[in-house]
């Protein structure tokens, strides 16, 4: 895993997120890998976020994710999610029908609100598959505890 370098502040990330749900609900894990601009990873993470939706964990991740760009001291930040979902109601595209997202929706928009520039775009096929690696490797580990 890569480390967090406290002292260096970033101008620019670009943020790859995943989740996994086995079921829906089911056990859920996040994973996140953040570059800076010149495509070198910075930090990366997967974490087990315990049973829940394959939704709520997207934005689970996607929140976890703008957190840690934040204390990266990131100015913008260029997300890049493997949920269609998150992407669509992040950006406007599609309003939130399930009530359990809404409070989700509201502080990925809040968080995103401290960096001066931000898009969120569906995270493409052939992009990395780090972020499901991650989500998936914390599932297995808590399963095996």
């Amino acid at each position: 895993m890569a480390e967090l370098q406290e002292s260096r502040e970033y101008r620019s990330l670009l943020i790859h997120t995943d989740a996994a749900a086995r079921g829906n609900p089911g056990e859920a894990g996040i994973g996140v890998v953040i570059a800076d601009s010149d495509g070198k990873v910075v930090k990366e993470f997967g974490r087990f976020i315990g049973t829940t939706t394959e939704h709520v964990a997207a934005y689970s991740a996607l929140i976890e994710a703008l957190r840690s760009a934040a204390v990266l001291g990131a100015q913008e930040v260029h997300v890049q999610s493997a949920s269609d979902l998150v992407v669509r109601q992040v950006t406007g595209a599609q309003e939130v029908r399930q009530g359990g997202l809404q409070p989700l929706l509201i502080e990925a928009r809040r968080l995103l609100l401290h960096f001066r520039r931000w898009s969120v775009q569906l995270l493409p096929r052939d992009a990395s598959r780090r972020p499901g690696e991650l989500a998936n490797i914390s599932i297995d580990r808590q399963r095996n505890k």
